[in-house]
């Protein structure tokens, strides 16, 4: 139904009083809008938290990496030791087999060594017992027979000859048996400490191996807890970009509330006036220039997925925006580095906070020509998000805020890609 008013007084209290009815509707149901989970404030410090939580989860997966980099060493020194152990144990075993050979040719020239003993002593036992079986006439016949006293000291001189030739010869076998049977001994006495050796070699490589299983163990542990704080980060980012969806859409709601508050009250304060006389003109004026400050309330759009490209689209709405010192809000205001810190961190990905930090940030860019959009361009004391053809989108000054600008206006410090 269409109501027509003329411009009387009766009818413009009646027209208040609807204007006035429909305000306090519109208060009474302001509490559905504060009665939802959270306002964009307790949304931001849900997140600050959450991301203190993921720098914690990351740090420790760097922690654990670098622990689990340093047993990694020590586990190929570990298996250095056990191939030299190894080697050191197949060396001492030729060398045992090799003096096993040797000893096997000692013991056959001992043998042989002994029975040339016993043969020459039983061939010296027979010329004695021939010479001596039948007393000492035997030696003195020989040398009454002999034909005159110098055939007597040639016959007595052959009978010494013959005596020192036995001692000698007994002598030289002797001492040929004990020099081979030193050569035995000494071969056998060198297998044995090889043996000893190859043994002690053998219980080291037990050792080596069980250290190793040790550290082999222990590493494999380490991929489990590795695995376990990168598994804690990513929930931990995609709880982040969650909460940066939650944060926008409560910013969009908080400023279409407060947008639809100051409607209300113009809407009343034009109702009031034209309750009290006033010329319609300036309430419509009035109310005109309201409406037009509350279609003014911005609305952005969801990150969407991870790349340079979109990181740059989704950065690029932001401009307009005011620029606050320590800032990290993409709409209430942000510095510089808090600015491409929020933006990366709607994508999931953490970057230092600073623009001194964030020039160590993801891999290094040669040059501009070699830029892409989304990496981030670093100078002295500041950082901004390059958009391509050149360009880039900063917080720039309080003065401007957030703003499109060229790449080269200052001289560039470092190009880094945060997401390859």
């Amino acid at each position: 139904m269409v109501f027509s008013f003329r411009r009387n007084k009766k009818n413009q209290r009646i027209y208040a009083l609807i204007l006035t009815g429909a305000l306090v509707l519109s208060f009474a149901a302001q509490p559905v809008i504060s009665a939802r989970a959270a306002t964009s404030a307790e949304l931001k410090k849900q997140q600050s938290q959450t991301q203190s939580q993921l720098n914690n989860a990351e740090g420790e997966a760097s922690s654990l990496q670098s622990e689990q980099s340093g047993v990694s060493s020590a586990l190929q020194q570990k298996t250095s030791e056990i191939a030299e152990n190894m080697a050191a144990i197949g060396v001492m075993e030729d060398e045992i087999t090799d003096l096993e050979s040797q000893i096997e040719v000692k013991t056959t020239e001992y043998q042989a060594a002994q029975e040339e003993e016993k043969n020459q002593y039983e061939s010296m036992k027979k010329r004695i017992q021939f010479m001596y079986e039948k007393g000492d006439t035997n030696y003195v016949q020989l040398l009454i027979t002999a034909s005159s006293f110098g055939d007597m000291l040639n016959k007595a001189e052959y009978v010494d000859q013959m005596y020192d030739y036995d001692r000698k010869m007994l002598i030289k076998f002797e001492e040929a048996v004990q020099a081979v049977a030193d050569a035995k001994k000494a071969l056998e006495d060198e297998k044995s400490e090889l043996e000893t050796t190859q043994a002690e070699l053998q219980e080291n490589q037990s050792y080596l191996e069980s250290q190793k299983a040790e550290l082999q163990d222990e590493y494999d542990n380490y991929d489990d807890l590795i695995a376990e704080a990168q598994s804690d980060a990513a929930e931990l980012r995609a709880k982040i970009k969650q909460q940066n969806s939650q944060i926008q859409t409560a910013e969009a709601e908080e400023a279409a509330a407060e947008a639809a508050r100051k409607q209300a009250e113009a809407d009343a304060a034009a109702a009031a006036a034209a309750a009290a006389g006033t010329t319609t003109t300036d309430s419509t004026t009035s109310s005109e220039g309201s409406s037009t400050a509350a279609t003014t309330a911005r609305t952005y759009s969801s990150a969407g997925s991870a790349s340079g490209s979109n990181v740059a689209s989704y950065a690029c709405q932001f401009v307009g925006n005011p620029y606050v010192y320590g800032g990290t809000s993409l709409t209430s205001g942000a510095d510089c580095s808090g600015f491409t810190q929020s933006v990366y961190a709607a994508f999931g990905y953490s970057i230092p906070r600073t623009s001194y930090s964030q020039i160590n940030a993801g891999t290094a860019v040669d040059s501009l020509a070699d830029a892409q959009p989304g990496d981030l361009i670093c100078y002295g004391g500041h950082v901004a998000i390059y958009i391509g053809n050149g360009q880039i989108v900063h917080a720039s000054t309080p003065a401007t805020g957030i703003k499109y600008g060229y790449a080269a206006y200052r001289t560039i410090l470092g190009i880094r890609r945060i997401i390859n």
